[in-house]
């Protein structure tokens, strides 16, 4: 894992624009290039850090994350974790594809770098799931319907039909690209481009699959099951390694990723690994203490309210919440008490009320009812 601010290693202010990015990393690169610098190990991992920095802080979408977390926002576990860690090193390059991909050029003593049209990596997908609150903490299985490219049945992937085989392009003797060298002070660049015979996958097809259409790949719709483990919470991603877009001329495949949504529930809320629910009592209720039957994601609980219970205090159920994705302690469910004044009373009612308020010396308003009328607080 780097250490060093990417902004100090390219030497450019956190202001710096696309093109002040690019430009200090043309004059690093130079300068730390392995092949400028053969035998110097401090120089290749200098090369290395110098390439880091530039694939992410030229990357909108890494560079914001970058600007709000750090190294840690490309750190993350894959448990909902996004995709672009360090660890995929530049966004899947090595040193000479990032060099060229800025350059448009292979570096010093003609070296030609990798064929840029041979075997890639497919895209990503992504979907997006939703789950309800129950399923959320218990786990579940969803099916989805996902449309991608795929390699083709008929012809593995190779493009060629059944019965034939891709052939060596003789325009560019199988390597799938061309070289053209010219000097420059910095020595003898080559400037590598795909062959226009083969297209860059350095094979031509003599007779093409009629399933793909010579393409190596066709278009499907195809159903997976997916795993929503218990405890995720809402807006967290799954990774479904393999299952993205087919690779290109025999490439691995992407990965599709899953956001899943967690549905509203009408009485339960989430803090955590804690479920809270509200539980409403009257006031002698509270006064005097009960017991109510709470609803828990398991079914209804039992739960003692002591007496003198005051409004908004929160009771505890333990271990009636969530556990935490791939752990085993659950947390807690908590109830809110709210005491309820009611709006409107019987006679019966208000005589007592007023007997209470009587008893403990408090100032009410209006008169006791019945043979006990007077006006309180006198």
């Amino acid at each position: 894992m780097p250490t060093g601010n990417f902004y100090e290693v390219l030497g450019v202010g956190r202001d710096a624009n696309e093109a002040e990015i690019k430009r200090a990393f043309r004059q690093l690169a130079r300068k730390y290039h392995p092949d400028a610098n053969p035998g110097d190990p401090q120089a290749a991992e200098k090369f290395k850090e110098i390439g880091l920095a530039y694939s992410v802080l030229s990357d909108a979408e890494k560079r914001a994350k970058y600007d709000q977390l750090g190294h840690a926002a490309f750190t993350q576990a894959e448990s909902g974790g996004a995709p672009g860690g360090f660890s995929q090193g530049f966004g899947g390059m090595g040193f000479e594809d990032l060099f060229e991909s800025v350059l448009g050029e292979a570096f010093f003593g003609g070296r030609t770098g990798r064929r840029r049209s041979g075997p890639a990596r497919g895209a990503d997908l992504r979907v997006a799931v939703q789950v309800t609150f129950e399923q959320a903490a218990f786990g579940t299985t969803k099916e989805i319907t996902v449309p991608r490219t795929e390699a083709c049945a008929v012809c593995s992937g190779t493009g060629a039909a059944p019965g034939s085989r891709p052939k060596a392009c003789s325009a560019c003797a199988g390597s799938g690209q061309v070289r053209v060298g010219r000097a420059t002070p910095f020595g003898q660049f080559v400037s590598v481009q795909p062959c226009a015979t083969c297209g860059g996958r350095g094979t031509v097809l003599e007779k093409p699959c009629a399933e793909c259409q010579g393409h190596g790949r066709v278009r499907r719709r195809r159903t997976l099951s997916v795993h929503v483990p218990a405890g995720i919470e809402d807006g967290q991603r799954l990774r479904l390694t393999g299952e993205g877009e087919a690779g290109e001329h025999g490439g691995p495949a992407g990965d599709l990723y899953v956001d899943v949504a967690v549905a509203a529930h009408p009485r339960f809320r989430r803090e955590g690994q804690d479920v809270v629910s509200d539980a409403v009592v009257g006031l002698a209720q509270a006064a005097l203490g009960t017991e109510l039957e709470i609803e828990t994601i398991e079914g209804k609980v039992p739960l003692r309210v002591p007496e003198g219970t005051q409004s908004g205090e929160v009771l505890r159920l333990r271990g009636k919440g969530i556990v935490a994705v791939g752990g085993r302690a659950r947390g807690d469910h908590r109830v809110v008490i709210r005491v309820e004044v009611p709006r409107q009373l019987a006679p019966a009612e208000r005589h007592a009320l007023h007997k209470y308020a009587e008893a403990r010396g408090e100032r009410v308003a209006g008169a006791a009812p019945g043979p006990f009328r007077r006006v309180l607080g006198r």
